[in-house]
This record gives C-alpha cells, structure tokens and sequence, in this order.
C-alpha cells in the first residue's frame, strides 16, 4: 500500500479522516495520500484534490438541483483517480457518490476500503449487494452495524467509534477544561451544511436569547465561510460566533440546541444536556418519511433505542419548542440526570477508546497480506 486516494464528502468525516491518516502514518510514513476532503486532512499530508466546502447537499430536492454538479464530480473524480494511479480506494461516509466511485474503482482493479459504513440498516437496504460485490475492507463505527452485516453474510469489522479518538486528543491537548470562562453558556451547533444552516439557525436563535442568564455560543462550520454568518450577527449582536472550537465549547457548555448528525453524539460524549433539531425541505422530508425505516434521527437515540434526547422535527422546531425543552432541562434535574445517566450507558457500548489506532494498524496489516 503505497498510494492511497480518499474521497470524503463533509465536515465529519474530515475529522475522522484525519485521525486515521494520523495513525497510518505513524506506522507507514512512506505512503503518499491524494483525496478530497478539508483542512484537517491537508494537515496530516493529503494532496486535496477537491474540498469539502464544494461537496455537501443535504436532501433529495438539493441533490436534483444540484445534479449537473455532482455528475461533473463524479467525472472529475474519476480522471484523478486515474491520474495518481492508487493501490487503494479509502471512502468515508458519503454513501451516495462513495458507493458509486466504489463500483467504477472495482472496475478498475482498484481495491476498495470503506470507513464509517453507509446506513443501510436505515434506508437503501439494497445496497447491501453493490457493498459485497465492490468493498473488499469495510469498518463500520455503530456497535449495531456488525450484527446487521452479519446477518447479510458479510464480513465487517468493528473497533468502537472514532469521535472517542477526537475527545481523547482535545483532552490531550487542553490537558484540563478552560476555567477562565465563567459564564453560563448554551452551545448552538446549527449544522455543516449551508441549507440547514439557514433553515434551522434563526430559529434556534431566537428561542435562546430568551434565556437571559445564559450566552448563546454557535459553533460555525469549518467549511462555511466567515461572511456566511455575518446576517446572523447583525441580527444577534449579543451571541458570540466561533470558528474551528466546538470541543472548547462544548467542555464549558450547560445545555445544547444541536442539529440531528455527527454533533448529536459529540453533545452526548462531553456530556451536555441537548434538545435535537431536524428540519429539511417539505418534498425531502416527506420523500425520506417514504424511504427511510428508523424509529430516531439522532445517533444518540439510535445507538440506545430509546429516546434518551428530545427530536424536533419539521414544524417543531420552533421557537416555543426549543424554549420549553430548555426550561425542562433547568428546571427538572431529575429529567437532565436521567439524560445524563444514559449517555455514560451509550459510552459503555461505544468502548473506552476509539478506532483509529486499532483500524490503522488492521488496515496496513490487511494490505500487507
């Protein structure tokens, strides 16, 4: 394994990206990375070939008006892949472009890995035969995916999840929680993607500042630029906006409005009460309500099936909603204990420690045989 192309689509797996890459190239320093993906991955040595910032469509309506794009990608992608000439395909996420890239790389010759499995045990159950006949090393991240694989008859491995890793390292870095900050803090993390910014944002705001003794703190995405918040700021002159610090707001944070996604879990792993909001298009909401056969939308819920974490979605994410969620939150300290409570539950199942080390020492050793 010599050269390596990564694809990633979104901010998420950007980071994990990035932890694995870090790990493989302690142990394989001579391995030459080209991919698309964000500024974590060009940190540990990844040629960017394309960026996140330009790949993220989020629900069915944006990716038809968006599809003259994204089959331009798919041509664009498949030339440099041909043009760096790699051992090895590593795909993270992104299931909707990854497993079509999988197929034509298999096709190739190429030999593919997937990172962080597509859900297929939520919606496009079907794919389960493009995965086993394009996917020769597939790491999935849930404690659930590998029961599912398993009884589809493939072989899967499963090593925890690797936002374990990226708290580890904040907590390596930071060493102890900032304490100079003294202020009740509630943490709005509004989403990566710039459609459900704009859908969900303003109403989260608005519900927070009624909360006098607390500031509201938003965790910006790295992928959007500064001036795309700058609305928000003439709007909301008293929340404060920052960039690439989301674990630093989340270690001092008392309770969080958090988009459905990644950030779900990250909320749930630094321990922060959190009310959960999902709200997409009216024709890709009801499309998803056809497809999709989940009883949750967030990962918390999922990987407890239980609601352990209030979903509001569509039309309640509200102002109202959100407030009254919050002021549950303050006012009940049984039902914010409870909450708590099940987040140490789902650590239990999620292991002490994460993946990335345990993956790229399997990866290399697989790619040895």
């Amino acid at each position: 394994m010599k050269k390596v192309f990564i694809l990633v689509g979104e901010a998420s797996g950007d980071l994990h990206a990035s932890n694995l890459i870090r790990e493989i190239n302690g142990r394989a320093p001579s391995i030459e990375w080209q991919g698309w993906g964000g500024d974590l991955m060009h940190k540990e040595g990844v040629q960017l070939k394309n960026h996140i910032r330009n790949l993220s469509f989020m629900g069915f309506l944006e990716v038809l008006m968006n599809i003259r794009t994204i089959l331009r990608n798919f041509k664009k992608c498949k030339n440099q892949i041909l043009d760096f000439n790699p051992d090895v395909l590593l795909l993270v996420d992104y299931p909707g472009f990854n497993l079509r890239m999988a197929k034509w790389a298999k096709e190739q010759g190429i030999s593919v890995t997937y990172y962080i499995s597509p859900q297929i045990w939520a919606w496009k159950a079907s794919r389960i035969k493009i995965i086993k006949d394009t996917v020769d090393k597939m790491y999935c991240i849930l404690p659930f995916e590998k029961l599912y694989y398993d009884k589809e008859g493939f072989e899967v491995s499963y090593f925890g999840h690797p936002l374990i890793d990226a708290k580890q390292n904040y907590e390596r870095q930071v060493k102890e929680k900032p304490s100079s900050d003294q202020r009740r803090v509630i943490a709005i993390l509004p989403g990566s993607r710039e459609q459900e910014v704009k859908r969900k944002l303003s109403i989260m705001l608005r519900a927070v500042r009624k909360f006098k003794d607390f500031t509201p703190v938003v965790a910006c995405a790295p992928n959007l630029p500064s001036s795309f918040y700058e609305v928000y700021r003439s709007k909301f002159p008293s929340v404060e906006f920052v960039y690439g610090k989301t674990y630093d707001l989340l270690s001092i944070a008392e309770f969080a409005v958090v988009t459905s996604g990644t950030a779900t879990l990250e909320t749930a792993i630094f321990k922060v009460p959190q009310v959960i909001c999902y709200k997409s298009s009216y024709i890709s909401y009801w499309i998803a309500r056809m497809l999709v056969n989940i009883k949750y939308i967030s990962l918390v819920n999922l990987i407890m099936d239980k609601e352990i974490v209030v979903e509001l979605i569509q039309e309640n994410v509200s102002k109202t909603r959100i407030q009254d969620e919050i002021n549950k939150l303050i006012s009940d300290q049984e039902y914010k204990q409870v909450m708590l409570n099940s987040y140490d539950k789902m650590l239990d199942l999620l292991g002490s420690e994460g993946c990335s080390k345990k993956i790229a020492q399997d990866l290399i050793h697989h790619y040895k045989k």
